[in-house]
């Protein structure tokens, strides 16, 4: 009986490949600040043992709502919401802009 043995590859592997090809790495930079900002409100949440529904009657909005913003997609974003969601958090929105490097 043969033995079948099947190479496995880590997620990090990948991304690092893909992120040689230069339009790739150009559109996962552009997402990654959305991504960061959600991974960042998933982390607070749970640390706080909340749910989304939980955390969305805290601030008197849908637990849909809280799963667009989770999702790193949402675009529409005030900054009322996030004053919210800060304030039930814990925590405290920090919003600059910064130059853009030239290149």
């Amino acid at each position: 009986m043969k033995t079948i043995t099947s190479k496995t590859t880590s997620f990090k592997s990948i991304l690092d490949k893909e992120l040689k090809n230069k339009r790739v790495k150009k559109e996962y930079d552009a997402l990654e600040k959305d991504f960061t900002l959600a991974k960042e409100i998933i982390t607070l949440r749970k640390s706080m043992n909340l749910t989304q529904k939980e955390l969305a009657d805290k601030i008197g909005t849908s637990q849909p709502a809280i799963a667009r913003v989770e999702s790193g997609s949402y675009k529409n974003v005030s900054l009322t919401f996030l004053n919210k969601l800060a304030e039930a958090l814990n925590a405290e929105p920090i919003i600059h802009f910064k130059r853009k490097k030239v290149s």
